[in-house]
């Protein structure tokens, strides 16, 4: 069975989860920025990156960057520092009128000799514009909504592979974000938690995948459903797992029993 078939048949528990996740990375109205996972080397042509910062915005639009080094524990905790020695952004900051954009060129100045990958966010953070005189804003309130976009950036020694396997793959209840704004914790998800451990040098981005699940529902009968990296985007992101790491994913998949279950990946 697919992942969209299962979703068809679980449509209301699900549409919450998915309702969440989007909630959490629909762009910021006001700029955009691509791409959003960014991969470079510590040496060679792959040492230089590029970002476009495009204003949506019917106003101008001034923005900076900032860099910081990320950690990510197994359950997926994040950890930053901040890390602006490690490469050469240019421009640094920029100002855009409407429908404007800026490529923003990336270099890596860190140590060439990596031993495992490391990962960053590019922070795109908008900064304040004045107001136009004589507008309605100028004269009345002056109140801006000042967005912030991230980009992954992740920085590989130069020919490193992942080398990435499930070492746990079982049915789970689990509890999913709750909506923005909730009074109320979202009631227990039926779905599958699979835990990813990556031996290798550098990182993995397992949505690039599909996944394929097997084992059997509650009733012992063979149950088989297979995930797209379009549906593993919207559920767990890049699905990144560190260089010589581990990370916990759950995604909602239900009617799996307590028996064993098998993960594959597919190109």
């Amino acid at each position: 069975m697919s992942f969209l078939a299962m979703f068809r048949r679980n449509g209301r528990a699900l549409l919450a989860i998915f309702a969440a996740i989007a909630i959490l990375v629909t762009p910021a109205i006001a700029m955009r920025v691509s791409p959003m996972v960014v991969e470079m080397e510590s040496r060679g042509t792959n040492a230089v990156a590029r970002i476009e910062v495009q204003n949506i915005n019917p106003g101008n639009l001034a923005f900076q960057t900032r860099i910081f080094r990320m950690s990510i524990d197994k359950d997926g905790q994040i950890t930053e520092t901040p890390a602006d020695e490690d490469f050469l952004v240019f421009p640094p900051q920029g100002a855009l009128p409407a429908g404007g954009r800026q490529v923003v060129r990336l270099q890596w100045v860190g140590e060439n000799e990596l031993p495992t990958s490391q990962a960053y966010y590019v922070s795109v953070e908008q900064l304040p514009v004045a107001f136009a005189p004589g507008t309605a804003d100028s004269v009345g309130a002056q109140v801006q909504i000042l967005y912030n976009m991230r980009a992954l950036v992740v920085v590989a020694p130069p020919g490193a592979k992942p080398d990435v396997k499930a070492t746990s793959v079982r049915q789970v209840n689990y509890q999913p974000p709750a909506l923005p704004g909730a009074t109320e914790a979202a009631p227990l998800q039926d779905g599958v938690e699979i835990t990813l451990r990556n031996e290798g040098r550098r990182h993995a981005m397992m949505a690039n995948f599909g996944w394929q699940l097997v084992g059997t529902d509650r009733d012992g009968k063979f149950l088989r459903v297979d995930i797209s990296p379009e549906e593993l985007t919207r559920a767990v992101g890049s699905g990144y797992v560190p260089a010589q790491g581990e990370r916990v994913f759950r995604v909602p998949v239900p009617g799996f029993g307590s028996g064993p279950i098998k993960l594959s990946f597919k190109q």
